[in-house]
């Protein structure tokens, strides 16, 4: 009898090492998973609260052809304050990603909502008399601006 009830014993502590492994793995798995959806849902978030907005004329002179510059306003439309800064605005003209760009606050210190940038995208060569578009991306949120130089 007391045979049995050391195999028992050893298959009891054995199953229990096993559940102990299984359920830290399945912790690990959870806690990695939740990680994942905070990340993601901070995320989702700034993009709900980004909208912009660009306020130029298409019909005023927004390329310059002498130092060869566009110029473009641009209002946060949306609730959260965005970094003036180009390393944080894409921007694609005539479908070409463009580097050389300069952005100042016009009414402000800060991108707030409500406030406007002029963004400033330099050694462009646009051909006279042509029509154009300039894409700008802020944390997800596309505008598309056609002009005519």
């Amino acid at each position: 009898m007391a045979s049995v009830s050391a195999s028992h014993l050893i298959l009891f502590i054995a199953s229990l090492v096993i559940a102990a492994g299984v359920a830290g793995t399945f912790t690990q798995g959870v806690s990695r998973l939740s990680q994942g959806i905070d990340d993601q849902s901070l995320e989702v978030a700034d993009e709900v609260r980004t909208d912009i907005e660009v306020i130029s004329d298409s019909g005023s002179p927004v390329y310059n052809n002498s130092s060869k510059t566009v110029t473009l306003l641009v209002k946060n439309t949306g609730t959260s304050t965005i970094p003036a800064d180009s390393r944080f605005i894409e921007i694609l003209l005539d479908g070409q990603y463009r580097t050389n760009v300069t952005v100042t606050v016009v009414d402000g210190e800060q991108w707030r909502p409500n406030n406007v940038v002029r963004i400033v995208i330099s050694n462009t060569d646009l051909s006279a008399g042509g029509d154009h578009r300039a894409k700008l991306i802020v944390n997800g949120d596309e505008e598309v601006f056609r002009f005519r130089t």
